[in-house]
This record gives C-alpha cells, structure tokens and sequence, in this order.
C-alpha cells in the first residue's frame, strides 16, 4: 500500500481549479515522469556528465542549438543575466568585480516590470528602463535604440500574447530582437508560463532571441522545481560556466539528478502529446459545465479565450448572481470534501481552468457549485 505523505501530515489535498499556479504546486507528474526521477534517485552519477547528455537531447526536442535545466524559472533569469554579463566582460562571472557588474546595464521595458524581476534586481546591475506601461506614447525602435549603451549586457523581454495580464506599452519582440541584433546584445526572454502551444519551445528563438526561458512546473508538467532555457550557442557556452554546480552565483541554484531526468521525461512527453485533441477535451468539459447551468438564475458560466496568462487554452468563468459574494464562495470551495482551490474572477465570479483538472475532478466542482447555488438560493 502506497504511503499517504499528506494524510500523515494533516495536509489537505486540493483540487486545483486554478491552474498551473505555483502556490497550489503548479501541475501534476504524470507516472512516467515520477518513474523516471524514482529511477534516476536509485544511482549515482556525474553531474557534468548527465547535464551534457540532457541538454543535447532537450536541444533536439525543442529544435535550438543548445538547451539547460535549472531549478526554476525564476533562477533562470538570474543565471542568465550573470551569464550576459560575464558574456560582455569576457570572463567568468565569479571573477567579475562589484565594479564591473555595478557598471553592466540590462534594459527592459517599463510594462515588463513585476515581481519576477526580482532575479534581475538581485544581480546588483543596473536595470534601465524604457517605454511607459500604458499606449500614450507607444514605444518605438529608437527608444530602444538610445537606451543601448557600451555598458549594456542583455536586453530582457517578458512574453505574452495579447489577452494575458502583462500591460501594454512595449517594443514587439520581432523589433526588439532587430535593434539588440545590430548591437551583438544577447535578448533574454522570460516565457515562463507560455506553453501551450509546444511551438513555442522553438517558435521564440527562432525568431532571433538568445535564451528563452520556461518554467518546468507549469504546463510542462516537469518538478515544479525546475526550470527551461533554450537558445543559442554562444550565450550558453556562458551560461555553462555560470550555472550550476559551477561555484560562483549559479551554486546558490542547486538541482538534483531527478529534476534533471524529470524535466527530460516531461519535455519528451509533451512535445509528442497532441495538444488539439486536449484542446477538444476542455472545449467539451467547458460545454458541459455551461450546460448543466443553463437554466439555472443564480449561476451562470462563461468560456473564456485566451486564459488569463495569455495561453491559447479556454478557461471559464463561473458567476453568482450575489455582488461582492466571491470571498464567500472560495471558502466554500475550501471547506467543502474535496476541497477546492482557485481564483477570483472579478467580485462574484471564479476561474475553473481544466489545464489541471481529471474528469471526476470536474464533475466534483460541478456538484460543489449546486450545493453552493442552493446555500444562496436558500437565503
């Protein structure tokens, strides 16, 4: 009999109705991945050795020149704007002085700042800004152009298509990559939760970024602790010699073995998935839930394209008709058996995104949101 960890722990499960979220441990594994960080656990190995041996085949899978795990998207960020700098200075990071990294400049645009940026932050570079995060004055090549100085190291991008909760305001990537391209300055994108579509995998940097980065935990469904860059040659010969277990900034950043082979496994899977039939499985289960409130005067469900991060993937949204009733309802998803987690919508309504749902586990929120409607109904 397998071991119930959270049981044994007064640990209440969830059912995440959210989405790839990583406060609610982002996806689930499915039984090959955790077979194969279980197997990979069982022996020793060389680091160096099993990260040359994934990389290249995470390289052939994603159709770039060169490929690394780390432990999180947020890490990746850090290791690769140590890399872009150690990359300008034509030395290794760790011997980099406090001087020469204070003088580094990494640009970004001003609605691309959020609190992931942190990973930026904390490389003690300076972040110089541009563009406004708003359409008054829209950004344009020569704003970018004269931002660009000797001392610039990157150009860092935050990626999402329209519909997703990143403000307007920024240079498109396509001009972005134009004007870092006539500098020789390596762009960085943070892409973090913009899979689906798989296509992205290479779709980015075959546009002409260096790195792109993708979390491991979210729709990729690898450990929630591992992280995705893809690229270029030249920046990650870099990247090599900054990140982990090299000593210097990317030893902070340490990963096992079995997130290493996890995310392998998770990356194998998913570009071999067929993502249109998983698309047709949710517009169905999104159908189905509509349905089964369509004359109902308390609840109603909306589907919603893109999903709040942007991602070609349908979601919906359920409403109460009870203003300002939201915080009453997801504590009512929480305590009811099974519990419920997800987000609010706006003041009486709730996401459901079958992202990370099962079938029963949506035939569950369904029976929760009756019980919930006759509670309301009730009063």
């Amino acid at each position: 009999m397998s071991r119930d960890i959270y049981k044994e722990l007064g640990v209440k499960t969830v059912i995440n109705a959210a989405g790839t979220y990583t406060m609610v441990g982002g996806s689930r594994m499915s039984e090959e991945t955790l077979s194969a960080m279980a197997s990979a656990a069982r022996s020793h190995v060389v680091i160096k050795e099993l990260q040359q041996k994934v990389h290249e085949r995470l390289a052939s899978l994603t159709r770039n020149e060169a490929a690394y795990v780390t432990n999180g998207a947020a890490a990746a960020l850090h290791i690769a704007g140590a890399a872009c700098i150690a990359r300008k200075w034509g030395r290794p990071h760790s011997a980099l002085s406090p001087e020469q990294i204070a003088k580094s400049e990494i640009i970004i645009h001003r609605a691309h700042r959020n609190p992931y940026d942190w990973s930026l932050r904390l490389l003690n570079a300076k972040l110089v800004e541009i563009g406004f995060p708003n359409m008054i004055l829209p950004t344009v090549e020569d704003d970018l152009e004269y931002a660009v100085t000797e001392n610039t190291a990157a150009i860092f991008y935050f990626f999402m298509p329209p519909g997703g909760w990143v403000a307007k305001g920024a240079l498109g990537l396509e001009e972005t990559i134009a004007v870092a391209s006539r500098h020789g300055i390596p762009v960085v994108v943070d892409a973090a939760a913009q899979v689906p579509p798989a296509e992205n995998l290479w779709k980015i940097t075959g546009m002409g970024a260096d790195a792109c980065i993708f979390s491991g935990g979210k729709d990729l469904r690898g450990p929630q602790a591992s992280g995705l860059m893809v690229g270029k040659k030249d920046l990650f010969s870099w990247i090599d010699r900054t990140a982990f277990p090299t000593y210097g900034v990317g030893r902070m950043f340490k990963l096992g073995r079995e997130e290493i082979v996890g995310l392998l496994s998770a990356v194998e899977q998913y570009v071999s998935a067929d993502g249109e039939e998983r698309l047709r499985w949710a517009e169905d289960k999104i159908a189905s839930t509509a349905a089964a409130f369509e004359t109902s005067a308390m609840v109603s469900v909306e589907r919603l394209y893109p999903n709040e991060a942007g991602q070609p993937f349908p979601q919906m949204k359920i409403s109460f008709a009870r203003p300002g009733c939201v915080p009453e309802v997801l504590r009512l998803l929480r305590e009811g058996d099974p519990s419920i987690f997800t987000m609010a919508a706006d003041d009486q309504s709730v996401f459901v995104n079958p992202m990370t749902l099962r079938d029963e586990e949506i035939d569950a929120i369904v029976k929760r949101v009756r019980e919930i409607e006759d509670i309301f109904s009730a009063r």
